[in-house]
């Protein structure tokens, strides 16, 4: 097995040398929370080396994107939560000038490919144990032992990549190591807490209302009901005239708040879900008391939303540092992005004929509803739904020329044994498409014309099959 350590002083020695010779370097990464700060993690490392580098980003790496990369300007490059599967391609296109800083799966011919410095390849599962943020801040920490303050995103990639899988959503391998690097630093507070969405931010009624991990029916998305509770609770809900946000609650108020949602919950799995309501918090007490960047989960969400409204420049200044007007254009794309999510939820909701369910797999339609850079988002929303605890996700929806884009996630508490990556990756392959990810997430891209090909594929492999561990 590939050691860690050497792929990392090889990047080191080869990035050092680049920079010295003045060569550029362009950081190409994904849309997402992982990529826009595993992106943002590199290239800030890189500038304060004082490499000329250039920050990209694209919705995902296609047959065509070594070639476009061969014809950048740039001299060297670096790929970041992209690129599994096309290390071949790199090779004859770029030669020996790039490097992949990833955590899919990848086959098992890139293993030995050098110039990929993936998790897997060193034992440890990118799946759960650490995510592209991860991986670019320990090559970001090759390059320099000061880089090591750039931990506090890499937690915020963690959390983007729902990587907090631990006991009481708590951090394992190697993230747990970087959490408390960050924790050393003086960047991150970890704590067990209340999980409720906007902890920084939302008052009490609306942070209980878009808590939807776990969903609790009557309350999830019923803001009426949830200010009713709180107001039951005892819990004072205004200070001065302003509302109150789940942060600024003592342990009494806390235990006030979780009586009263057990009692609503009373014979709906109440222990259950007090259970999945209490874990860790990550607190970064450098930032504002009520800013959306102090709650690491809020921090996630708001990259997501840049990236998936094309707003990435304004997540990756934010990761970078930028505390000034960028703030307030990131606290507006976050509502903007909540309220599309809300829409799109309605819709899928009210639509039911584009929900198909059977034992094992909930099947939706999205096409001419779900945006493309949204299918991941919607796609963990419905899996998150405890009526489809159990089973499998897989949403669907146009994509650009002529195409279809897939997406699929693991329910909570599913006991299936496919592995979405393994899954996706063959079938979009027998298909002339793309596909991959993870065991419990992965996505797929193939042309409207092999659609019902495809879905006869995952009707047999999927829709069909209870606890398979691979594709036919």
């Amino acid at each position: 097995m590939a050691k860690l350590d050497e792929s990392l002083a090889l990047f080191r020695d080869t990035v050092l040398d680049c920079i010295k010779a003045k060569r550029s370097i362009t950081v190409l990464t994904h849309i997402d929370c992982d990529g826009l700060t595993s992106g943002s993690i590199i290239s800030k490392a890189l500038f304060r080396a004082g490499a000329k580098c250039t920050l990209r980003v694209a919705k995902e790496f296609g047959k065509t994107t070594a070639e476009s990369l061969k014809k950048d300007a740039r001299d060297f490059h670096i790929v970041t939560d992209l690129g599994g599967g096309f290390a071949n391609d790199m090779d004859k296109r770029l030669g020996r000038n790039w490097f992949i800083l990833d955590h899919h799966q990848i086959p098992d011919e890139e293993i030995e490919n050098q110039r990929v410095i993936n998790a897997w390849k060193y034992g440890i599962d990118g799946g759960a144990e650490i995510c592209a943020g991860g991986m670019a801040y320990l090559a970001a920490k090759s390059l320099d032992d000061k880089n090591s303050d750039l931990s506090a995103v890499a937690v915020v990639s963690a959390l983007g990549d729902r990587q907090d899988r631990g006991e009481k959503k708590s951090f394992v391998g190697k993230n747990i190591e970087i959490a408390n690097t960050a924790k050393e630093e003086g960047l991150l507070e970890m704590d067990l807490d209340l999980l409720l969405v906007g902890r920084e931010t939302r008052a009490l009624a609306d942070a209980l209302a878009f808590t939807s991990q776990p969903f609790i029916d009557g309350l999830t998305w019923n803001r009426d009901v949830c200010l009713s509770l709180m107001n039951s609770s005892g819990v004072q809900l205004k200070e001065g005239g302003r509302w109150r946000v789940p942060a600024e609650l003592d342990e009494n108020e806390k235990r006030a708040v979780i009586e009263a949602i057990t009692k609503f919950a009373s014979g709906k799995n109440a222990t259950e879900i007090m259970s999945d309501m209490i874990g860790y918090t990550y607190t970064f007490p450098t930032e504002d008391r009520r800013s959306f960047l102090r709650d690491g989960r809020e921090f996630s969400t708001m990259l997501n939303s840049c990236g998936r409204i094309s707003r990435s420049g304004v997540g990756m200044a934010i990761c970078m540092g930028d505390r000034n007007k960028i703030l307030l254009e990131g606290e507006n794309i976050l509502m903007e992005y909540r309220k599309t999510i809300r829409g799109l939820m309605n819709r899928i909701t009210n639509e039911r004929w584009r929900i198909s369910e059977s034992n094992t797999c909930v099947m939706v339609n999205g096409e001419g509803v779900i945006p493309e850079t949204m299918t991941g988002t919607i796609s963990s929303l419905i899996a998150g739904a405890p009526k489809n605890a159990g089973k499998i996700v897989i949403l669907r929806t146009n994509s650009e020329e002529n195409t279809i884009k897939f997406s699929s996630r693991k329910s909570h508490s599913c006991k299936s044994g496919i592995n979405l990556s393994d899954l996706m990756k063959a079938g979009a392959e027998r298909f002339d498409g793309v596909g991959g990810g993870h065991d419990a997430a992965a996505g797929a891209k193939i042309t409207k014309d092999k659609l019902d090909g495809f879905l006869d594929y995952l009707e047999v492999n999927v829709i069909n099959v209870q606890g398979s561990d691979s594709a036919k």
